[in-house]
């Protein structure tokens, strides 16, 4: 399928009503259709992996073909230089989260993006740091236990960053490592416990919600 026809398909289903609705929950609304995800994972299961493809509906602009870029592009061909690319570009937390959880979490980099990313101050890039962690722990089934105690000093560091799309992400990162087993669990309930002494709304807003959740499940 080329470009264009792709771009038609998307502006085809368009739907105002629905892009109000993504703002209404923090979505940024410019250059957005309103196509929702669903149909957009038809549209890529249909596509197959295309990784030109994908550049072409990055470089678009478009809301919605930046996140199908996510889903269409071969992991296996992403280079260095097209996650700083693409990562400088997110402009909304969906379009950060879907790229991570379809394409970023898959390539050689992933984990040290996430570390890298964490340390950033550009607040998607932060927030894509953060979310590459989360998704990692929940779709890196084989991962040992280590992989994921290094994310630990990052997400105490950062948990007092007071942006809500930051911390946000930082809880998803601390939330979904501490569910992969009992001992991350017992690891991301002190790490929990350790941000909840800092002086931060930020971090007290983290670390309460991930411990209610973490303990819940003990």
């Amino acid at each position: 399928m080329e470009l264009h026809e792709v771009l038609k398909i998307l502006k085809s289903h368009a739907d105002p009503r629905n892009v109000a609705g993504m703002a209404r929950f923090g979505i940024n609304p410019d250059n957005t259709y309103g196509v929702s995800i669903p149909l957009l994972r038809k549209m890529a299961k249909k596509i197959g992996k295309n990784h030109a493809l994908a550049q072409g509906l990055w470089d678009s602009g478009i809301h919605e073909a930046r996140i199908l870029a996510g889903m269409v592009a071969d992991p296996w061909q992403v280079t260095d230089e097209q996650m700083e690319s693409w990562v400088k570009d997110f402009d909304s937390w969906d379009v950060c989260d879907q790229v991570c959880m379809n394409l970023f979490d898959k390539t050689e980099k992933a984990y040290e993006k996430a570390r890298e990313w964490a340390g950033r101050d550009e607040e998607f890039v932060k927030r894509a740091g953060f979310a590459l962690m989360a998704c990692l722990a929940v779709h890196d089934k084989t991962a040992p236990d280590g992989k994921f105690e290094q994310f630990f000093p990052y997400i105490v560091r950062e948990a007092t960053d007071e942006r809500n799309f930051v911390k946000k992400a930082v809880n998803w990162a601390l939330r979904q490592i501490g569910k992969r087993n009992s001992v991350l669990r017992k690891k991301a309930i002190q790490a929990a416990r350790e941000i909840q002494k800092l002086d931060s709304k930020s971090a007290k807003w983290i670390a309460g919600n991930a411990l209610r959740e973490l303990l819940r499940v003990q």
